[in-house]
């Protein structure tokens, strides 16, 4: 098993603050320890059966401090790392490089649902700045020339800009995390939700079944969002349809083995079809095969 999603951090220090108040006080919440390193999330994984994770930057310090994704994605072999960039910087091409040149790092975060000036802090699916950043031809050339994958936060409402930035640059490979915040209420087949089929015509676009407990409105395991994990089979395949856990993220809902035995349940998914979603999808969408 891969786990497409997961977080870790270090301790607070002077070089490193934990700044985010918002995000503090979710970690308050978790079932986790504080400081919850990448030592905590392997010896997780060991006692879940889980091979190897994502590690997804957490914005606990300032949201483009990657320093512990960086860290964590060099330092064990077990661990991927996605890191946060602002594609606005002046140094924006340079800063992505210089991620990408870390072993480990598989591509960047955009948290385009999060207003810009309180990115991670809040969401706000009213706003547009993710279709401004379509512009900034040199970070997203420094994205092609790296091959990095782009891993995108987004309100299914929002899902017409990141149509846009697709068919700007269609040779990047693409992640959209959480069901697109859609909920058990949100139409599959038609409104904004729908807009995901035209995504799907790019062979460079996968999904994820990701942080289910939190997108779900009932207990494990959740079966009032897995007519959205089929739609997204039927539309993607399961060649790109993706799990991740969004542990410890999702620790204050549910337990780790909640996180993904939720697949087994769902019907018409079959044996094979969740060995593509925990791993072989994954592997073969960004590259790792």
């Amino acid at each position: 098993m891969l786990d497409t999603h997961t977080h870790a951090w270090g301790a607070a220090s002077d070089e490193h603050p934990w700044v985010n108040g918002p995000i503090l006080d979710l970690v308050d919440g978790f079932d986790v320890h504080t400081v919850y390193t990448a030592d905590r999330l392997l010896a997780d994984m060991d006692r879940n059966g889980v091979d190897e994770a994502v590690v997804v930057g957490y914005p606990i310090c300032d949201w483009t401090d990657n320093w512990y994704t960086m860290r964590a994605a060099a330092e064990y072999d077990r661990l991927y790392g996605i890191v946060m960039l602002d594609p606005f910087a002046d140094d924006a091409a340079d800063q992505l490089r210089r991620c990408m040149d870390t072993d480990g790092v598989l591509g960047f975060r955009l948290g385009a649902a999060c207003p810009y000036d309180q990115m991670w802090e809040t969401f706000d699916p009213s706003v547009t700045w993710l279709r401004d950043a379509i512009a900034e031809t040199e970070f997203w050339e420094a994205a092609v020339q790296t091959d990095a994958t782009v891993q995108i936060l987004c309100d299914h409402s929002q899902l017409d800009q990141a149509l846009e930035l697709v068919d700007a640059y269609p040779e990047l490979t693409f992640l959209f995390d959480h069901f697109a915040h859609a909920g058990p209420e949100t139409p599959t087949d038609e409104g904004t939700f729908a807009q995901f089929a035209d995504l799907a015509a790019y062979d460079g676009v996968a999904v994820k079944v990701s942080e289910i407990p939190h997108m779900s409105d009932s207990q494990f395991p959740y079966d009032d969002m897995h007519d959205h994990v089929r739609w997204f089979l039927d539309t993607f395949g399961r060649e790109r349809v993706i799990w991740g856990s969004d542990f410890p993220n999702v620790s204050d809902v549910a337990t780790y083995p909640e996180s993904y035995n939720w697949l087994r349940h769902i019907d018409s998914v079959s044996a094979k079809d969740c060995e593509w979603i925990t791993g072989e999808s994954f592997r073969r969408h960004v590259g790792l095969d």
